[in-house]
């Protein structure tokens, strides 16, 4: 007789969830330095994480994974269960994760809490509007859109060229209508007409400088230095120069506390920040992480997408910003998703097939060979299905043995912590008796051509970067405003090493086509965007959003 499972909204229903006043004290957190939102989730006072700033920083674990498909991963999934094992093994541990966005929500995935037994709860409000950071994001954002607008319409003292303004509007939602739109239109009162479009609100650099900044200040100083577009005489304008920079951070100032809520095992979790790794830096907020490493012996955190993009960019962007570093990094595999990256149709996964997994195996061997790249020790976590066999674990070990990594089953989703307890040994025997040597892939000073091929070519395995002489002039006019020392975000497929989303497992013999290149002068980096990756998705055929719904007592359905 098959096992019944609950589907993730109703485990996480189900569960008991204490008063986060209870959870805070976990982490020494009194009542007085939380701003509650109703009793299960809060943000932590902003004096409260002044007065720990000296203190010294726990462990850092990296969760990262192979490159998605339709099979899945679970790389939040086992963050969330490695944070619980940790603490069923006595250490004391806290979940560090990004919040989710309504588009992806509402349009193919349903979802970003975890799953089975290894979620953060309330599941519900985290994947919903939670404690409207997202909004308040959007909001300021968009505050800087339309001063600019206004600044055009009442005379443009600046002599900001319509033409050469870079910044455009976002919304948290996948809408490709928006992608391309002309504004202003219907006479001289209503604005100066030009073409401009929307990005996705996590593809924003305000969520960008929201992530990487360390204090208000900070955000307020990024936010200033945001270069909006150019005037006539091709001279950069600034937020700052727009004077709204100010306004812009008193939108964010109660969305940059830390949200704190819990585990389905009450481990405390921080989730805050919400990049996008394949078209931004994918990675929770730098303040968010900061906290847990000065509250707890061991922070996990998970970077998103594939090791090729969000490991990448934690390492060379996060890490360099907050001046940080992993001591052990973790990548997730399923036997599943290595059947597919193997050949195999996602209708045949559940067959036991040694030839595929020894095939697919090679993806999750590059991504190791990379985390290697960057010093760091690494362990390999196969996210357990019913459906794996023993021999086909054992392939996956065999092929990774020479790499000197351990790799580990895991049962998170079914049985919580308790199903991870291995994988969180392993870990800790990783942090205490494997130093990690950390080293970036490319110094400040490289320039940005070198770094871009150095990521493309040490990272993804390609032969060469192809971009046409006005993306190359672009490059170097960068660099001549003093803008090369900055590191390189990478926006590209999740899908392949490649750009191209059909070439799954290791392909080789291929080249890397850049198609635009953007300053993020606030943020700190030069946003490259490769193939056909948009900054705005749409909505699939058939998106979530046609199942999400409530019933008849109230409750949401639909939602995973």
């Amino acid at each position: 007789m098959s096992k019944t499972y609950l589907s993730d909204i109703e485990i996480a229903r189900a569960a008991e969830k204490r008063p986060i006043v209870e959870v805070a004290e976990k982490l020494n957190i009194s009542a007085d330095d939380l701003e509650q939102y109703g009793k299960i989730k809060a943000k932590i006072s902003p004096e409260f994480i002044n007065s720990v700033k000296d203190r010294d920083n726990g462990k850092l674990i990296l969760v990262t994974a192979i490159n998605p498909t339709p099979a899945g991963e679970g790389k939040t999934t086992t963050t969330i269960g490695l944070g619980d094992a940790l603490n069923k093994i006595g250490k004391q541990a806290t979940v560090c994760l990004r919040e989710p966005s309504l588009g992806p929500c509402f349009g193919v995935k349903g979802g970003a809490a975890g799953g089975g037994y290894a979620q953060v709860v309330p599941m519900e409000d985290i994947n919903l509007h939670f404690t409207g950071d997202f909004h308040a994001i959007g909001l300021a954002h968009n505050l800087l859109s339309a001063a600019i607008d206004n600044h055009l319409q009442q005379g443009n003292a600046l002599n900001i060229d319509p033409r050469r303004i870079e910044w455009k509007r976002v919304m948290d939602m996948n809408d490709r209508a928006l992608r391309n739109v002309t504004i202003g239109l219907g006479g001289p009162a209503h604005g100066v007409p030009r073409e401009t479009g929307f990005d996705i609100t996590v593809a924003s650099e305000v969520m960008a400088i929201f992530c990487l900044a360390n204090t208000l200040d900070e955000l307020k100083a990024k936010l200033g230095s945001i270069v909006i577009g150019y005037t006539h005489a091709q001279e950069p304008v600034t937020a700052s120069d727009l004077n709204v920079h100010g306004a812009m951070t008193v939108l964010l100032k109660d969305a940059f506390s830390p949200n704190l809520v819990q585990t389905l095992e009450h481990t405390p979790a921080f989730v805050h920040g919400g990049p996008f790794a394949n078209i931004a830096h994918g990675c929770n907020s730098v303040s968010a992480t900061k906290l847990s490493m000065k509250l707890s012996d061991y922070t996990v955190t998970e970077a998103g997408f594939g090791a090729d993009l969000g490991a990448e960019k934690f390492l060379d962007i996060k890490c360099r910003k907050a001046g940080i570093a992993p001591d052990a990094v973790v990548i997730v595999a399923t036997i599943r998703a290595l059947k597919l990256h193997g050949g195999v149709p996602l209708a045949e996964v559940n067959q036991e097939n040694l030839e595929a997994v020894a095939v697919g195996v090679e993806n999750l061997k590059k991504h190791i060979e990379n985390i290697h790249q960057f010093g760091l020790p690494v362990v390999v976590a196969v996210n357990k299905f019913v459906t794996d066999t023993a021999a086909e674990v054992q392939t996956v070990q065999d092929k990774c043995d020479y790499l000197g990594v351990q790799v580990i089953e895991a049962e998170h989703w079914e049985y919580g912590g308790a199903g991870a307890t291995e994988l969180a040994e392993a870990v800790v025997d990783l942090v205490e008796n494997h130093k990690s040597d950390f080293n970036f892939l490319y110094p400040d000073d490289m320039s940005l051509w070198d770094k871009i091929k150095t990521v493309c070519q040490k990272i993804y395995g390609a032969n060469d970067i192809l971009a046409d002489q006005k993306l190359r002039n672009r490059i170097a006019q960068l660099e001549a405003s003093g803008y090369g020392n900055l590191p390189v975000c990478m926006a590209k497929t999740q899908y392949s090493f490649s750009t191209d989303p059909a070439l799954k497992n290791r392909p080789e013999g291929f080249d890397v086509p850049l198609r635009e290149v953007r300053l993020s002068a606030g943020a700190g980096f030069i946003v490259v965007l490769a193939g056909d990756v948009m900054t705005m998705p749409g909505l699939p055929k058939k998106p979530a959003a046609e199942v999400i719904d409530i019933n008849d007592e109230g409750e949401i359905v639909g939602l995973f």
